[in-house]
């Protein structure tokens, strides 16, 4: 088993680096060398929970020297930890993760025992049984409150921990420069029900995108806004809203619990972090069915994908219902990535599908493959495809040829709609 090592090179100061070395020497030289697996992890959990509080507070800090250094590099995810991190420490940063050569490495039981330090025994007790555990964590820098999504786990019978650095401040719902039609879907002021969907691979900014929303509503209608969330990222400030915001796990067991109570609560706009199961798809088209405005999040690539999706999620009998009830209660559906940009960053490229009576008519009789074309043919109510606004960012020159091509969900439309662009 490899030895504690130092974090000299760490932004800390000297005490701090020294007495959590220190910590994790007393801790680690305490583990039976026979112990291994779940068994070690257990021993690990036991031994960081009798540490005095001042003990557990060092190892924080220790943690949170690490977190805080991610603001400093502008990345947005740092991951230690378990046998794939090598003892390295890893950020993620504008897209791009990579082991910080400027850090010492930790060894195994180094980050079993920081990451055990970060979560409480109700929490460690859920690890070792799903083997899995979403958080979220916090750190007060001076006045800010700087907030984590974090996912622990297992690999190779060691822990491993990734934690996503949330916005201190929500993005100006302006800045997505989406179309009039797009925002009157999306306001309560403007539609009072419906299903909206912002789906995208993990990464892809979908969070930021809904929470725009959200707070576009908040400051611009009075209403009453509950979020259910995985955990919970971005805290809503109430303005013009009454904004709930009720973790899983934490302030509600499921994603269909939270929104099935959301019915009682008295809401008009219900915010279902992810459609991640049939009992969730189920409930989010009833709860929108009922009148309510429904925002919610799919891992897809595209609109029409995102539609298969959620009708293959179900059992084939139920398939023609939810197949009728989507064409009925969605609204909008809006596709996004985030792009390496020309200036080194990221800039979102999105597909945008409003659900007019064409559309609706193509997903009820089961022919989502004409929807691409309706989405080509409709810019003027919203619409775009991902290639038309990959398109688009190439012309501004926000983006390279390469990374349009590359990030095209139809590379053989892409080529031939580039093909009349001017290099």
């Amino acid at each position: 088993m490899q030895a504690a090592t130092t974090t000299s090179s760490l932004m800390m100061p000297a005490d701090i680096q020294e007495n959590a070395r220190l910590i994790l020497r007393q801790v680690i030289s305490q583990i039976p060398q026979s112990t291994q697996g779940l068994e070690r992890l257990i021993f690990i959990g036991d031994m960081v929970e009798k540490l005095p509080v001042e003990n557990k507070a060092m190892l924080k800090s220790f943690v949170e020297a690490l977190l805080m250094r991610m603001f400093v590099l502008n990345a947005s995810d740092i991951d230690l930890g378990g046998y794939g991190g090598q003892s390295k420490i890893w950020y993620r940063i504008f897209g791009s993760k990579k082991p910080d050569p400027t850090l010492d490495p930790l060894s195994f039981d180094d980050s079993n025992v920081l990451i055990q330090s970060l979560i409480s025994p109700r929490q460690r007790q859920f690890l070792y049984e799903q083997k899995n555990l979403d958080f979220s964590y916090m750190i007060m820098d001076g006045e800010m409150m700087r907030r984590f999504r974090a996912d622990a786990y297992l690999d190779l019978d060691h822990l491993a921990l990734n934690m996503r650095a949330i916005n201190a401040t929500v993005r100006p719902y302006k800045s997505l420069e989406l179309h009039a039609n797009i925002t009157k879907i999306v306001s309560l002021a403007h539609t009072k029900e419906g299903l909206i969907l912002v789906t995208g691979i993990t990464g892809s900014g979908k969070s930021t995108t809904l929470d725009a929303m959200i707070d576009l509503n908040n400051h611009s209608v009075d209403g009453h806004v509950v979020v259910i969330a995985s955990p919970i990222e971005y805290v809503h400030k109430s303005d013009r809203c009454i904004i709930r915001h009720r973790e899983v796990g934490r302030d509600v067991l499921s994603f269909k619990e939270g929104a099935v109570q959301a019915l009682r609560q008295d809401p008009d706009i219900i915010m279902i972090g992810e459609m991640r199961d049939p009992e969730t798809i189920f409930t989010a088209l009833e709860i929108t069915d009922s009148g309510h405005k429904v925002f919610s999040t799919l891992h897809t690539a595209s609109a029409v994908e995102s539609i298969d999706r959620i009708i293959g999620e179900v059992p084939p009998i139920e398939q023609e219902r939810v197949r009728n009830r989507f064409a009925d209660v969605a609204r909008l559906v809006l596709s996004q990535k985030l792009i390496p940009s020309l200036d080194g960053k990221r800039i979102a490229a999105r597909e945008i599908l409003v659900l007019n009576a064409s559309v609706r008519a193509a997903i009820k009789n089961g022919n989502t493959g004409e929807i691409y074309q309706m989405i080509q043919e409709s810019n003027d109510v919203g619409m775009q495809t991902m290639e038309q606004d990959l398109k688009r960012l190439y012309m501004q020159k926000k983006i390279s040829l390469e990374s349009a091509m590359n990030y095209a969900n139809n590379k053989k439309r892409m080529q031939q709609i580039l093909s009349a662009a001017p290099v």
